[in-house]
């Protein structure tokens, strides 16, 4: 492999020189670039993207820690993120914890060790302590979804789709509407579902425990949550689920109970990912424009790292809309 000496010795130039050509960082007559340029592709060199990075302390080097990258969210979050990224001159690592403390923490060593220059931390782990390493290393961090003290976050308002989806649910004649959670220890879930109750409460609506249940984010789990929901004596109108995986194993469950959706159950989701578009009906659901966040958030994060930001930790909000499609209808008489 071709080395920067092999280039200067071809063109007759010292090695400064094929440097300052190749970066832009000084002024070379136009015969002497040509010469290193033809010594370049004779010799098909490749620059040092370490001995770079090196010199200039940045690896052009972002990462993303997601929990799950089976979840249609993140992965299409994460490809909003890459595709930002990837114009933007970055090349992008995909870390996926699986829910688990011990591969986060050591993703999180991994990617100090290579010195990347940033991370888009997408877990919701709720110690902020395991990121103050990655500031000691000048690394900069943007949260997704949770605010962390000292750290730039994106949110969505979380609380208003819960409530905006429950009301719509309301607004239709529902008064029995089940809620599937995640996992109780996610922000996220606990503001959807706090968003459900206030609805109910505002509308003197009953809130019964019973149809309060608690998934994985998953498909499965929402096929689960709906065999609870309906072996009730008195089983829910409508389910208003906190994730579209959720929702669309709500509706494969209720196909197999010979249920119709939406004549006999509504069912609502939350997130909009490409797939309740074409789910059988299709998925009325609670929209965050998803590829529009990731490249947001990597956005954000580059702003960080070029120094285009405030030095104190900034945050915007995202909102839902609600999608109306086949899934919904007044309960039936």
């Amino acid at each position: 492999m071709a080395t920067i000496y092999d280039v200067a010795q071809a063109a007759g130039v010292s090695i400064s020189t094929v440097s300052h050509v190749l970066n832009g960082t000084r002024y070379v007559s136009d015969e002497t670039k040509a010469r290193v340029l033809q010594a370049v592709e004779q010799l098909n060199y490749r620059p040092s993207l370490l001995a770079r990075a090196l010199v200039r302390q940045e690896t052009r080097t972002i990462a993303l820690i997601v929990p799950d990258n089976v979840n249609p969210f993140f992965a299409e979050l994460a490809r909003g993120i890459e595709d930002y990224g990837f114009r933007a001159g970055y090349n992008v690592i995909l870390c996926n914890s699986d829910r688990s403390l011990t591969k986060e923490q050591a993703y999180l060593d991994m990617l100090i060790s290579k010195r990347v220059d940033g991370v888009i931390y997408m877990t919701a782990d709720i110690h902020t302590e395991k990121l103050q390493p990655l500031l000691v290393h000048n690394i900069q961090t943007v949260a997704f979804d949770r605010e962390y003290e000292g750290f730039d976050a994106l949110l969505l308002d979380n609380f208003q789709g819960g409530y905006d989806a429950t009301c719509y649910l309301i607004e239709l004649g529902h008064q029995r509407i089940a809620c599937i959670s995640g996992p109780d220890a996610r922000t996220r879930s606990r503001d959807r579902v706090a968003g459900y109750e206030q609805a109910l409460l505002d509308a003197r609506l009953v809130l019964d425990p019973e149809l309060i249940l608690t998934g994985q984010w998953t498909y499965q789990s929402g096929q689960d949550a709906a065999r609870q929901l309906f072996d009730l004596p008195s089983p829910p109108t409508a389910v208003f689920a906190c994730n579209d995986a959720m929702a669309i194993g709500v509706m494969s469950f209720l196909h197999e109970r010979n249920l119709r959706v939406p004549e006999d159950v509504s069912v609502v989701g939350f997130d909009n990912i490409t797939l309740s578009a074409f789910s059988s009906p299709p998925l009325t659901t609670m929209a965050t424009p998803i590829l529009e966040v990731g490249q947001c958030i990597c956005e954000m994060l580059l702003d960080r790292i070029n120094g285009q930001l405030p030095p104190e930790p900034q945050r915007v909000t995202v909102c839902s809309e609600l999608v109306v499609r086949g899934s919904t209808a007044s309960p039936s008489k």
